[in-house]
């Protein structure tokens, strides 16, 4: 799991890294001390939970001595709260990645606590109902209860749970509850703030999994069409050159970095070469040709589109050198994650009965695709009416790569034009959206990646300082290569036309031209 935004995201589990860099709580601020002892917090066991074990945790490496429960809510939720000595009046709680089912001692999952206890949040984080280790990928979900406790149940427990041990160890609840999430928990934030509104006062959305359905269809999509004509991950060089050839200076700066990839007039077949033989390196086959401008395309089916195409951008190696798409979409002799995860999820958990020998090659588009509607309802977190969120003064942050691969950026760009036309203009005075150029899934990448939400959420929150831009950075060696705007949605980064294109101080954020 990566430690910040400014590292690059490897895996399903790396995706809710602590975000917390730049924030510090004001020193007038009063804090409050335990009233009553952590071996104390044994009552809270009922019917519905039973306290595992309590610890005392001594201070060590900057993160001060704190009470650790960990609790088992029915039947399955595993749940962490962690109650520093010195609290700061504020609960944190931080999302989940893929399947989820972490385990809570994870070392990812343990630096995002340390790094939320060293500022004196309260923070708690929980398992989502099932253990990884045992049921891998989507075998859970099996079981009725673990897909709903999946797919939102448990984290209004486990934030009900929390706040109610704070309340007996600290003698009051939280003056004000965040929550901070990327992927899958992106998608927990909004369903956090579309079911359960009094739960959380501020929530950070990164590019969250918010419409099951499409990501699915999506995959299968994407899947079937390479199953025709496989392409090398050798190609995607070839493949990143000539779409950055065409779209880079789109935006009027020829900076490695494509700002929109909605303005690009990119066709693979138009612009890529088509080998007039057998398939070679430096150019592609009709067939592979035809493969991308299905990944390019909106997924139709029945005349409806179900799915939005790959935006342009995450062909394009990162600092690893690996290209965002290697993996994610097309992974050479074995399923890409994003087909892994689809699999699973048909063998599992969209079905009437399970198959676990069931193969993507069996999913007909045209027939099958109503089988997942129930799904979407239970995981779906789409709902564009946020008014209750909104009128009890809860405040979203969100953002997403433009060159992410895993989670289509599309569907966050149109989640929040929804919320606009539902809400008014007045939506971005209680929800912006921010588009990363160049950025991969939760980070990495070739664009800047390295900033703060929660510096700019909690502000908003609790002093009404609305985000206008975020400077970030892009990092690698522990340098910053790059410094660029972010602007909230819909304006974008313009370069000034003096000084270095690198240097942030040299761009407005400004409605597109």
């Amino acid at each position: 799991m990566r430690f910040s935004l400014c590292l690059i995201a490897l895996g399903a589990f790396a995706q809710n890294a602590p975000h917390i860099r730049e924030w510090k709580p004001d020193p007038s601020e009063s804090t409050v001390w335990p009233k009553a002892a952590c071996a104390e917090l044994h009552r809270l066991t009922g019917y519905d939970l039973s306290v595992m074990t309590v610890d005392v945790i001594a201070a060590g490496a900057g993160t001060p001595e704190f009470c650790r429960v960990l609790i088992q809510a029915q039947p399955e939720i595993r749940i962490e709260v962690s109650l520093p000595a010195n609290w700061n009046r504020r609960l944190y709680m931080f999302g989940n990645g893929g399947f989820a089912g972490e385990n809570l001692e994870a070392p990812g999952r343990v630096a995002h606590r340390n790094a939320a206890l060293k500022l004196g949040f309260a923070v708690t984080q929980t398992n989502t109902g099932h253990d990884a280790a045992r049921e891998p990928l989507a075998t859970f979900t099996v079981n009725q209860q673990k897909l709903l406790d999946y797919a939102f149940r448990s984290l209004h427990v486990t934030v009900e749970t929390a706040k109610r041990a704070v309340e007996a160890h600290y003698g009051s609840r939280p003056m004000r509850s965040y929550y901070n999430g990327c992927s899958t928990g992106g998608r927990q934030g909004l369903i956090l703030a579309q079911r359960y509104p009094e739960d959380f006062d501020g929530i950070i959305v990164g590019a969250p999994a918010l419409n099951n359905v499409a990501i699915r269809l999506r995959s299968i999509a994407t899947f079937q069409a390479l199953s025709k004509a496989p392409i090398s991950p050798a190609k995607l060089k070839l493949l990143a050159d000539r779409v950055y050839a065409k779209c880079d200076a789109g935006d009027g700066l020829k900076d490695g970095l494509i700002d929109d990839p909605r303005r690009c007039d990119f066709q693979a077949s138009r612009d890529l070469p088509v080998c007039s033989g057998g398939d070679a390196a430096d150019c592609f086959t009709a067939a592979q040709v035809k493969v991308l401008d299905t990944i390019y395309k909106d997924v139709v089916l029945n005349g409806k589109r179900v799915a939005p195409g790959f935006p342009l951008g995450a062909e394009i190696a990162g600092p690893n050198g690996d290209s965002g798409w290697n993996g994610w979409i097309l992974r050479e002799g074995q399923l890409s994650q994003s087909a892994l995860f689809a699999e699973s999820a048909l063998r599992y958990m969209v079905f009437s009965k399970p198959d676990p020998a069931y193969e993507l090659s069996r999913f007909n588009l045209e027939r099958d695709a109503p089988s997942l509607d129930w799904i979407g309802k239970l995981m779906n977190a789409t709902d564009p009416d946020l008014s209750r969120f909104r009128q009890r003064g809860g405040k979203i942050l969100m953002y997403f790569g433009w060159a992410d691969p895993a989670l289509n950026p599309l569907m966050g760009v149109e989640y929040y034009e929804d919320v606009v036309r539902t809400m008014g203009a007045s939506t971005r005075d209680f929800f912006r959206l921010y588009m990363l150029p160049g950025v991969f899934h939760c980070g990495g990448g070739v664009g800047p990646a390295c900033f703060d939400p929660l510096a700019n959420l909690i502000p908003w929150v609790e002093r009404e300082k609305a985000p206008g831009q975020i400077v970030a950075s892009r990092m690698e060696g522990g340098k910053a290569l790059r410094t660029r705007p972010l602007c909230p949605y819909p304006q974008v980064a313009q370069y000034q036309g003096q000084g270095s294109p690198d240097d942030a101080a040299n761009f407005r954020c400004s409605d597109p031209r």
